[in-house]
This record gives structure tokens, C-alpha cells and sequence, in this order.
């Protein structure tokens, strides 16, 4: 905590610095660009930090990223130092704004009405204060009594939240370094190609002779070689041998009752 702190004071400092810097030097210029370029740099982790809380929107977490960095450019070239605000403070909205904008014109795949969209973003915002005030995530009914509607109308905004395309197969899951849902998809089982061919074979052996039947799953079920059959079944290798090659070629026919 204390090295987040220590880090958070000295991308203060940093930026402060960069806009003193930006303010006396004339815009479109090489140096111009250069510090511009340095504060965008500096104010990346911010960008990061407001992406996370769209995590659940399962879009890439590098998209979100590019829109929120728009967004700072914005805030960046709107910034006036003069007015004593911290940067973070004034960028913040920027940002968020931008990435809001991007899944409200970009992403939503159903048409959704725009009360339920206001009372969405209504929901929304009592949503992230209960969580902060309460230290977890509240429920439809806080939310209710929070913003003093009926718990139904919660509910339905929450539909009118879920109105957007369906995730990428390669959205990151949770956090950065989970695999996207592309990675979590079953792969095509090989064996499935043969369990038509085994419901068929069953289906004629069941019309063997008994006899004929028993060979087979001696030689392809329990693997015993000819010779072992003929000692279990107490006759002639020769005979065991002609009855496999009978019945093989009745199973491949698709006639087990032919002679």
C-alpha cells in the first residue's frame, strides 16, 4: 500500500512537472509533442485503473484500454494548469466518459428502450456507491430502496445491462492474465467419429449366433489370440479361424443372419 502510495505521489509530481513544461512551449512544435507524448506515458496506469472497473462487459481488456486513452488525450489538451485541480481529478470523467460512449454506440447488439438505459445507468452508479459503503456487492433490493423505485425495475435494468454483443472468444477473463474463453472451448473428440460405427456393430452382433458372438469378443474385447480360443472353447484352431473370418464378413456386409 505504502509503494502504491509512494508511486502515486511521484506520477503527481511527474505530471505536474510535464504540464508546466507543455504550457511554455508552443503547441506543434517537436517538443510540444515530445512532452505530450510523455504525459500520455505517465498517465497510462490511470487509464488502466478505470478500464478494470468494465471488466464484466467482456471486452477485451486491450480495447478498452485504446478508448480510454483517447479519452486522456482529450483530457490531456482540454487541461488548463491554472484552475488548481489535480489532473487525475479532472481526467478521470474523461476517461470513463469515453469508454462509455464506445460500449453505448459500439457494442450494444439489442435495441434497448431509452428508460430502461437511464434507469440502467441510474442502477449503475447506486450499484458502485453501495459496493463502496457497504465493502461488497449489494443487492437488487439495496439498490431499490437506494434509489427508491421497485426491486422489479432493478431487475430489468440488469436485463437492459446484459443488451450487449456477445463476448469475444478471445476477451480476457476476470484479469489480464486469464485465458480468453476461445482457450476454454473443448476440443472435437476424436472418438466421436467411431461411436456411430460401434452402435452399429453392437446393433449386429446382438443377431449373431451365440456361439459366433463369443469368438469375436474373445479376439476383440479380451484380445486372445486364436490358438487361446480354440483351448477355451475346446475346438480346432482352424475352425476358430473360419468362424471369425464368417462373422467379420457378416458384420461387414450389414447382414449378420446370411450364411
Amino acid at each position: 500500500m505504502a509503494a502504491d502510495q509512494g508511486r502515486g505521489v511521484r506520477a503527481r509530481a511527474l505530471t505536474q512537472a510535464l504540464f508546466e513544461r507543455l504550457a511554455a512551449l508552443e503547441s506543434g512544435t517537436a517538443e510540444h509533442a515530445r512532452v505530450r507524448g510523455a504525459l500520455i506515458e505517465a498517465n497510462l496506469p490511470l487509464v488502466r485503473y478505470v478500464a478494470r472497473r468494465f471488466r464484466s462487459r467482456n471486452e477485451p481488456m486491450e480495447d478498452v484500454v485504446q478508448v480510454g486513452t483517447i479519452g486522456l488525450i482529450h483530457a490531456i489538451d482540454r487541461f488548463d494548469l491554472s484552475r488548481g485541480v489535480q489532473f487525475p481529478t479532472f481526467a478521470m470523467p474523461t476517461i470513463i466518459g469515453e469508454i462509455r460512449r464506445y460500449f453505448r454506440d459500439n457494442v450494444r447488439s439489442v435495441h434497448v428502450p431509452r428508460r430502461l438505459h437511464e434507469r440502467w445507468a441510474q442502477v449503475r452508479a447506486a450499484t458502485e456507491e453501495l459496493t463502496v459503503a457497504l465493502g461488497r456487492t449489494p443487492s437488487a433490493k439495496e439498490i431499490a430502496e437506494r434509489l427508491g423505485i421497485p426491486e422489479e425495475e432493478v431487475l430489468a435494468s440488469h436485463d437492459a445491462g446484459r443488451a450487449y454483443r456477445v463476448a469475444s472468444l478471445e476477451a480476457a477473463q476476470e484479469r489480464d492474465d486469464m485465458p480468453g474463453l476461445i482457450d476454454r472451448i473443448g476440443y472435437e473428440d476424436p472418438g466421436l467419429a467411431g461411436v456411430e460405427h460401434r452402435a452399429l456393430v453392437r446393433h449386429l452382433m446382438v443377431q449373431l449366433p451365440e456361439r459366433e458372438r463369443r469368438i469375436l469378443l474373445l479376439r476383440y474385447y479380451r484380445n486372445l489370440t486364436q490358438s487361446q480360443i480354440s483351448a477355451e472353447l475346446g475346438v480346432s484352431q482352424m475352425h476358430i479361424s473360419r468362424l471369425l473370418a464368417r462373422s467379420v464378413t457378416r458384420l461387414r456386409t450389414g447382414n449378420p443372419n446370411e450364411s
